[in-house]
């Protein structure tokens, strides 16, 4: 759906590049989380892929056509300003009544319309940014750190929102998270980041890399733990038939 090769952004400083020959690809109906610490360069590969960003070296290459829905970082809505969801939803590209009504229901928050964006709490705000991703029947999903702001419960059940949105729409699902506990359960294949692809698989494999645990420590540890807990004793996520071998790097 998407492949980049060999990407290097450095935005305004050339000697201080942001990412440095970075590979990435995606799948149909594969959900790819990428992760990596502050200043990783997350956000950019995100902004690169979606030909937000200029590239300084390499080139990305999208399918023909390719619809893409966007969730993304950060949404300032003006809170002196009236704005019911409805009329959210049909920002910037007008939808009717019934396929407005159908996403929200979709993304567990029927019946919203009426309320003002700046009433809802942050659960009920992701989930309205996720129906409106959804109305352009996105090929493509990217979530750029959907659940900033949520509290753990709401993380998880965000992310088996975007689990069911996969198995309902057949969409592919590009995140950038941070929560790493979350994404060993969410995720098909990880992608570890600092500047440079650090390392790249399943989630188990990612996980027990030494690059992973260079660059998260203890938190580390516990991804793993919870990952082969999960595994032994939890048999209802079965990876829909991607199958990725380990492409690890140490860090440098």
């Amino acid at each position: 759906m998407i492949r980049a090769t060999d990407l290097t952004v450095s935005h305004a400083e050339p000697d201080r590049p942001v990412l440095s020959h970075v590979d990435f690809h995606i799948a149909p109906a594969e959900i790819v989380t990428v992760v990596g610490p502050n200043g990783s360069g997350k956000s950019t590969l995100v902004r690169a892929l979606l030909g937000h960003v200029a590239l300084d070296a390499g080139r990305v290459e999208r399918a023909p056509g390719l619809r893409i829905g966007y969730v993304p970082q950060r949404v300032h809505v003006e809170r002196s300003m009236p704005m019911t969801v409805r009329r959210f939803l049909s920002l910037p590209r007008r939808v009717g009544n019934a396929d407005a009504a159908a996403a929200l229901a979709r993304t567990g928050v029927p019946g919203l319309e009426g309320r003002q964006i700046t009433a809802l709490s942050g659960g009920q705000f992701q989930r309205v940014l996720l129906a409106r991703a959804l109305l352009g029947d996105p090929q493509l999903l990217v979530l750029d750190e959907p659940t900033q702001g949520l509290d753990q419960p709401g993380i998880v059940a965000f992310y088996k929102l975007i689990e069911e949105v996969r198995a309902e729409t057949g969409a592919a699902i590009l995140m950038v998270s941070h929560d790493l506990l979350v994404v060993m359960r969410a995720s098909d294949r990880v992608v570890c980041l600092n500047g440079h692809v650090c390392c790249e698989g399943t989630p188990q494999v990612v996980s027990a890399a030494p690059a992973y645990r260079a660059l998260f420590g203890a938190e580390a540890q516990g991804t793993l733990a919870l990952y082969r807990h999960h595994h032994d004793h939890d048999h209802d996520h079965v990876a829909q038939g991607h199958h990725h071998g380990p492409r690890c790097a140490q860090d440098h």
